[in-house]
């Protein structure tokens, strides 16, 4: 087969050629665009998911939705590191930047400009960095407004300002958040708050989020109302019907066919994980000398999408933990049977240590994106399949 006209994308965010199975959540958005356009009442949207079942793939193609409505539009991806003002600013910046050409008040545009700017200065209280730090807007800051140096205070008059900019444009704006279980606990209480203020105004701006499982609990504990305030979508393997699908478009665009052996033995390999199924689908693109993909195919391209998978997608992630942490997701793997979830106290039982020796490594493992809180007291892995891969690392 010419690898040149290879139609998957295994990679991280990147848009498959047929985004199979998410038929629900894109019209569910539709719904929520439309809703939001005629000032009726809605709630912003959240994706959660493990890593590799497509949900910064999802969010961008929201995104896409919502810009193809004529919506003001901005996406940022949330660090540990790094706090809510600069990325949120540079995202409403651009959302706005998109909607200005048709806007019918060009004054109210640059006002809520100036108040954005002061909103993105008050982002560090290191007043020698504020000074060479410019946010890139060209108009002067307007003090008074979403600068007080709260960020709760400061983000509900916002955003409530950007959703008056456009109240009466039949458009709205949303602002896109990747990664949002990273965000701190200020910015998240910070964004549940101006979401409330938002759906209680029928404002015409939405946040949409992704994140890991267990993103509702964290938005849970930061207000208690959050478990009301989202539409939550879990976003999972897909069935076998929309895997298949993911991998018979493609290829029938460049007229080539599968057994239905080989979508078995693809099924089965990839279990369904949008990631897995790109990455399967390429190698055995690559692999076969003619159409149809046979089972044979298969066979012999796995051990190319295994090795792929161990070095790009598992071992990056393994590299990144400490001894400790390793042998805390060893035993994770052990205790699992693949993925997860176990109780903490299971895994201190395994290891033969107490609980509370255990945490500095359970917390690490947390903060770099390697395990989650399932629940009180249990965790899991973040990549689907990692307690398999474990169990084969020497």
């Amino acid at each position: 087969m010419d690898p040149v006209k290879n139609p998957y994308a295994p990679g991280a965010g990147q848009r498959p050629p047929e985004l199979a199975g998410r038929d629900r959540q894109l019209a569910a958005f539709d719904i929520v665009l439309e809703r939001v356009a005629r000032s009726r009442p809605e709630r912003s949207v959240m994706l959660t998911g493990l890593r590799g079942v497509g949900k910064t793939v999802l969010l961008n193609q929201l995104r896409s939705a919502a810009r193809t409505r004529g919506w003001g539009t901005g996406k940022l991806e949330a660090r540990p590191d790094q706090e809510l003002r600069r990325p949120l600013a540079s995202a409403l910046h651009m959302a706005v930047r998109s909607l200005a050409a048709e806007h019918r008040n060009p004054e109210q545009v640059d006002d809520f400009l100036g108040i954005l700017k002061a909103f993105a200065l008050r982002s560090t209280a290191d007043k020698g960095m504020r000074d060479r730090w410019n946010p890139g807007i060209d108009v002067p800051a307007v003090t008074g407004r979403a600068d007080s140096g709260d960020i709760e205070i400061d983000l509900v008059e916002l955003l409530m300002e950007a959703a008056a900019l456009v109240r009466d444009q039949g458009v709205g704006i949303s602002v896109f958040i990747d990664e949002m279980q990273d965000l701190g606990a200020a910015d998240i209480s910070a964004i549940c708050g101006a979401c409330h203020e938002l759906s209680q105004d029928a404002a015409p701006l939405i946040v949409v989020g992704a994140g890991l499982p267990h993103l509702p609990a964290v938005l849970t504990a930061s207000k208690s109302y959050s478990e009301r305030l989202f539409s939550y979508h879990r976003i999972d393997r897909l069935d076998r019907e929309s895997a298949d699908q993911a991998l018979i478009a493609p290829a029938e665009r460049e007229n080539v066919e599968y057994s239905t052996e080989a979508l078995d033995a693809l099924y089965k390999k990839a279990d369904g994980y949008p990631y897995f199924v790109q990455a399967y689908g390429k190698a055995a693109w690559d692999a076969a000398a003619r159409s149809p993909i046979s089972a044979e195919d298969v066979a012999v391209a796995s051990p190319a999408a295994e090795e792929e998978l161990a070095v790009g997608f598992f071992g990056s992630r393994y590299e990144r933990a400490t001894p400790a942490e390793r042998e805390y997701m060893r035993a994770m793997a052990d205790l699992s049977g693949d993925d997860g979830p176990v109780a903490t106290s299971a895994v201190a039982n395994e290891l033969g240590r107490k609980p509370a020796s255990l945490s500095p490594a359970r917390d690490g493992l947390i903060k770099k994106g390697l395990i989650y809180s399932a629940e009180r007291g249990t965790i899991g892995f973040t990549v689907p399949h990692f307690g398999r891969y474990l169990r084969g690392v020497q």
